[in-house]
């Protein structure tokens, strides 16, 4: 402690910047494992620092605490940020410290992107998400605000409302519901698979029938005729041979001829229609 010339003392000054507790010094061990070949004495520096500055990457994994996640996961994943950043750092450039913190963020961050989606979500729906979900807490700052609606966040965002209600829907996303969830607290209740519909078999038959029927009018009047006794009425080649007067193998090669033709034209109409669609959008 000194004084000045009107004999004031002069405090000694203090760094204003805030040095956390879990921040060693360790730059004397970083530039001395720059220099390190690889080998085992490297390997054991390495897990040394590692060590050293895992409770910073334990502080920060507890920053995204209770947002479904375990905080022994987040942990983990903020350990592999710390090695990372400690693989990468070089110490001409500053302080591990002021490298570490955003890697491990962005590490911790990047799981949650990427791991913690129950339904996987395009990238451009997940940024969506991450502007709808801070415009809503930034318009609903104010005690007693009400919920934002679609046109609200739009205009605070420069969102078309179509992209925020796809923003909207990705909020749900972290989480999906059981089919065998129950959907009611009755005796009566029912799971949420119950209420889902199936595929209905009797869709393509009506598509079927409506392609052939073309075909089918085409034909000459005694082709129609053995295919109806065949299909519909549930005659054997031989009787429908004996009622013709001709012969069960003639009756065979008709009705494969028959049908060999009304699938070809069903088939060239279903090709005729897809181009006709494929033209008018064009």
């Amino acid at each position: 402690m000194s004084t000045n010339g009107s004999g004031t003392e002069n405090r000694p000054t203090t760094s204003t910047a805030r040095k956390h507790d879990d921040a060693p010094d360790t730059a004397a061990r970083f530039a001395r494992l720059a220099d390190l070949a690889d080998g085992p004495e490297r390997d054991a520096l390495r897990d040394e620092l590692v060590a050293a500055w895992l409770p910073m990457a334990h502080r920060i994994a507890g920053r995204f605490r209770d947002r479904g996640e375990a905080v022994e996961d987040l942990r983990q994943v903020a350990a592999l940020g710390l090695i990372k950043a400690v693989d990468r750092f070089d110490p001409e450039r500053g302080a591990f410290e002021s490298y570490a913190v955003p890697t491990i963020t962005g590490e911790v961050k990047r799981h949650f992107r990427d791991r913690m989606w129950a339904l996987r979500v395009p990238r451009r729906v997940q940024e969506l998400r991450n502007k709808v979900r801070v415009a809503r807490r930034e318009l609903t700052q104010t005690p007693g605000s009400p919920e934002p609606s679609v046109a609200d966040i739009a205009a605070h965002t420069g969102l078309t409302e179509e992209e925020v209600n796809s923003g909207l829907e990705a909020l749900e996303s972290f989480s999906t519901l059981s089919l065998d969830a129950e959907l009611s607290g009755e005796d009566d209740s029912y799971s949420l698979a119950d209420v889902l519909g199936a595929p209905d078999s009797s869709y393509d038959v009506v598509i079927d029938r409506e392609s052939a029927k073309e075909g089918l009018r085409r034909l000459p009047e005694r082709e129609r005729t053995i295919l109806y006794m065949r299909f519909f009425e549930d005659m054997t080649q031989s009787r429908i041979a004996d009622q013709l007067g001709i012969s069960q193998m003639h009756v065979s090669r008709l009705i494969s001829r028959s049908c060999a033709r009304v699938r070809a034209e069903a088939m060239g109409q279903g090709s005729r229609r897809s181009g006709r669609r494929r033209a008018v959008a064009a």
